[in-house]
């Protein structure tokens, strides 16, 4: 375990210092791309405007024979917009760290677009060994190519070992910004007898207690996540980094989806990832906070400039806790209002 002192000290000399508290920045959904696909390519400058984050997905979903060609494309991609201008975060998924690609993938990407790159997401993590592995190997490439700016690590909770080891995960390394949920290799790992991706499942629920006139008993569908994703959301809120949930593979369901990132939002989560462009306008809805509770937030914080006392508003009583959830959630919207403009006049700033 390093000790406190030396726990933000570069790892390489000429490496970049961690930050010592995350970038602010608005991230309601990470849209991912396949970057082998030059067409898909082709549009992401119009649509970086209008997304949080933008991810070249490397590993699930690209084929084997195209995996040096999304690599390659991330690249181009990187390099032919300028995401920063647009208060846009540039996000890389890489191959899992006992595949045949990932090492070339850091190498690479790192030596040719490092300064571009925000966060580098971490697939199938299942240890504090896996992120130190890495914070090392960020640490030598970032000082071999020059990068002034640290990159920062992502990982994805997708195995029972990741799962018994997510606070030690969170806590790893200064360069972790935070954590998604990955359900369907979580679910492969467990052994659970379900092939969605994300969601609730049909097979898991409870029952109302019998009837004594044997009326049919109510039930409710139930979600197979729950106890996994509020470990993770505890984890991370502790560690000072971001909670996400993760793919929600039902692309047609808008409404399921809707509800599941419902879900995560008020869980904790400060966004999800989008798979297809219909998800994206959900993530911006779902994750924007409500007009009304922002008005109704600002109202605490004026009746309560320095967080200290007692306020009555509309015969509820407000103090230094409801202060700080008030505070919370109209930073949020401060920050999402500077990076759209139609939420910044729903919000009135």
């Amino acid at each position: 375990m390093k000790t406190p002192r030396s726990f933000f000290k570069p790892l390489a000399l000429g490496a970049p210092a961690p930050f010592r508290e995350l970038p602010v920045n608005v991230e309601r959904m990470i849209h991912f791309v396949p970057p082998h696909l030059e067409k898909v390519r082709a549009k992401v400058q119009e649509m970086a405007a209008g997304i949080d984050v933008i991810l070249g997905n490397l590993e699930d979903a690209i084929p084997s024979d195209a995996k040096l060609a999304a690599r390659h494309g991330f690249i181009d991609m990187a390099k032919a917009t300028d995401f920063k201008s647009l208060g846009t975060g540039l996000w890389v998924r890489i191959n899992g760290l006992n595949s045949p690609w990932m090492l070339d993938d850091v190498v690479e990407i790192v030596t040719a677009v490092g300064d571009k790159l925000d966060v580098i997401m971490v697939p199938k993590v299942e240890g504090v060994w896996d992120i130190h592995y890495l914070d090392q190997l960020l640490a030598q490439l970032e000082a071999k190519a020059g990068v002034i700016r640290p990159i920062q690590l992502h990982a994805i909770l997708e195995t029972a070992e990741g799962v018994a080891h997510v606070d030690a995960i969170a806590l790893a390394s200064p360069r972790m910004q935070g954590i998604s949920l990955g359900p369907a290799d979580l679910a492969a790992s467990r052994a659970m007898k379900t092939t969605r991706v994300g969601g609730g499942h049909p097979g898991y629920r409870v029952l109302e207690d019998a009837h004594s006139d044997g009326r049919a008993r109510a039930s409710v569908q139930q979600d197979l996540w729950h106890y996994t994703f509020a470990k993770m959301v505890d984890a991370c809120q502790a560690a000072g980094i971001k909670p996400f949930y993760g793919p929600f593979g039902d692309i047609k369901d808008l409404e399921g989806c809707e509800q599941q990132f419902r879900n995560a939002f008020i869980m904790g989560c400060a966004g999800a990832w989008t798979l297809h462009p219909d998800q994206i306008e959900i993530a911006k809805r779902v994750f924007s906070p409500d007009p009304t509770e922002i008005a109704f937030a600002r109202r605490i914080l004026e009746a309560m400039p320095n967080g200290s006392g007692v306020a009555i508003l509309d015969g509820k009583m407000q103090d230094d806790a409801t202060w700080k959830q008030a505070k919370v959630m109209v930073d949020q919207a401060r920050l999402i209002a500077n990076k759209d403009p139609d939420m910044a006049k729903v919000y009135g700033f």
